[in-house]
């Protein structure tokens, strides 16, 4: 793929950047540098290697979500300064 001024420019527009002249023509560069070395991906052969998502042999290492503390309202409730059918209870703050 070969970057010309117009990709330049689009990606400019892209990332709201205003390049002088010389800064287009060294982006021109370095994109064409990067292209370069990434297409080298492509003179890997890579008949028999198996895809995969992930670089490390991962699993689900989230745990399972378990109760543990069952409903205690009357616990929660003793250091209430008020309360009233089992729900705390508290200034009104608007009429």
């Amino acid at each position: 793929m070969v970057i010309t001024d117009e990709t330049i420019e689009y990606v400019g527009i892209l990332a709201k950047l205003e390049l002088s002249g010389e800064e287009k023509e060294q982006a021109k560069k370095d994109m064409t540098n990067m292209l370069e070395y990434v297409g080298k991906l492509n003179e890997l052969d890579t008949d028999g290697v198996e895809a995969m998502s992930h670089a490390f042999p991962i699993s689900n290492v989230f745990r399972e979500d378990e109760v543990t503390n069952g409903d205690d309202r009357e616990n929660l409730l003793k250091n209430a300064p008020d309360k009233k059918d089992g729900c705390y209870r508290v200034p009104k703050t608007f009429d």
